[in-house]
């Protein structure tokens, strides 16, 4: 299941509860793929970053190699840094908001853009941001791009947010465009060739043009994530009470917002002849995975085994890749 979506899709979102392996799962997956042939990106958007510690190297905002298989695949990683990337989204908005503010309000532009580096969704539109830059600029160097996401909350309200943020945009670009129809309509009346106002319409000009470029990444990013073609969620769980039941609801909010939901992985299942004790889990796990599939009845599953050690480097990560055939 989990192969034959990453062989067909140009983009897999890997998500779930925290701490049941998205990482693992995303690096096995990437890694297959690699070996397979593919130039694979692995993007994490958790501020918790593990791709580093689970490649055991230094992994930053830009594309840093995991793996090469000496052939035509190549698997690379990106962590995207929530506080570099709210810092250069505030940076470009105070730019752009200076530009068409007259210079004596520079300095209620800056307090305002202080006041927002706080304020709720400003962290959430910036890493949305990044993601669209990623996929625009990944797609012309990689054939695949798997997101490692946030815990489940967090991902669910990323993925709302192209559509929010377009219509947001789309109504701000009807307001300037009343705009620049009363302010036409008074220079014609007026008959007014002001210099100042040619500056009027430039800037007029200038932030349409901004709104515009917005609307049209928010737009191409809704239209992949919800392209099933192109596109696919996994969820990754484990067989325990609360990641299966958060897991059905990520599921259904995937669904309302026309997100495909491709498998779910359910990871570190017990051993059943390892002792009586883990015997014993296993069999309450087996009753979490009934839920599960009662939950989602029309989702394929795959379940992979507790493994033993940690895993850490890519000799671990091909074992775990092994399972997922």
């Amino acid at each position: 299941m989990l192969l034959d979506l990453a062989a067909d899709r140009r983009v897999l979102f890997i998500g779930g509860k925290g701490g049941v392996g998205k990482t693992s799962v995303s690096s096995a997956v990437g890694l297959h793929q690699a070996r397979a042939g593919r130039r694979v990106l692995v993007v994490s958007t958790d501020p918790a970053h593990n791709l580093g510690h689970l490649w055991g190297r230094s992994v930053g905002d830009e594309p840093v190699l995991l793996a090469d298989d000496q052939g035509s695949g190549v698997l690379a990683g990106v962590e995207i840094d929530p506080s570099a990337t709210v810092e250069r989204h505030l940076k470009q908005v105070g730019a752009t908001l200076r530009d068409f503010m007259p210079e004596h309000l520079h300095k209620q532009v800056d307090s305002h853009l202080e006041l927002a580096r706080q304020s709720p969704g400003t962290h959430e539109s910036a890493i949305l941001e990044r993601i669209a830059e990623v996929v625009d600029l990944a797609e012309r160097d990689y054939d695949l791009i798997i997101f490692d996401t946030a815990p489940s909350g967090h991902t669910a309200r990323l993925l709302a947010l192209p559509e929010i943020m377009s219509a947001w945009t789309e109504g701000l670009l009807n307001r300037r465009t009343k705009a620049e129809r009363f302010g036409a309509a008074v220079r014609a009346l007026d008959n007014d060739d002001d210099p100042a106002s040619s500056r009027g319409a430039n800037r007029d000009r200038r932030i349409r043009q901004v709104l515009t470029q917005r609307r049209t990444a928010f737009e191409r990013l809704r239209s992949l994530i919800t392209d099933a073609s192109a596109c696919s969620f996994v969820i990754v769980a484990t067989a325990e009470r609360v990641p299966v039941l958060e897991s059905a609801e990520l599921f259904h909010e995937l669904d309302r917002l026309g997100v495909e939901v491709g498998g779910v992985v359910v990871n570190h299942l017990s051993p059943e002849d390892q002792g009586a004790f883990l015997a014993s889990r296993r069999r309450r796990e087996e009753t979490h995975l009934a839920t599960l599939e009662k939950l989602l009845p029309r989702v394929p599953v795959l379940t992979l085994p507790m493994l033993p050690g940690d895993l850490v480097g890519e000799e671990a990560v091909a074992g775990l890749s092994d399972h997922l055939r």
